[in-house]
């Protein structure tokens, strides 16, 4: 997961290069007045999204099962949890106790 957030970032890092600099060239207009700067990280997020759709789909697949597992464990804990507690209430109404 790390790993994927990283190659995002340094994706949207590589972008945010590239529009400054077209932007300095004139390439791309300036924003309005003291705004150039936030111009400058909306666009590069705007191009960064596609970008990082296309190239990191397989490790994006990684993260997602990763996600997946840790779900998964998380629920069998729960579950193996409610089975004992059940048990144990089972267990105390049979000796006739009150629960």
């Amino acid at each position: 997961m790390l790993r994927y957030t990283l190659m995002r970032l340094g994706v949207f890092a590589g972008c945010f290069a590239a529009v400054w600099g077209l932007v300095y060239l004139g390439v791309f207009p300036r924003g309005l007045g003291d705004s150039n700067g936030m111009w400058i990280v909306l666009l590069a997020l705007v191009l960064s999204a596609p970008i990082s759709f296309v190239l990191l789909r397989k490790e994006r697949d990684r993260a997602s099962e990763t996600v997946v597992r840790r779900v998964d464990r998380m629920k069998a804990g729960l579950e193996s949890s409610r089975s004992q507690e059940d048990e144990a209430v089972d267990s105390t109404r049979a000796q006739g106790q009150p629960s």
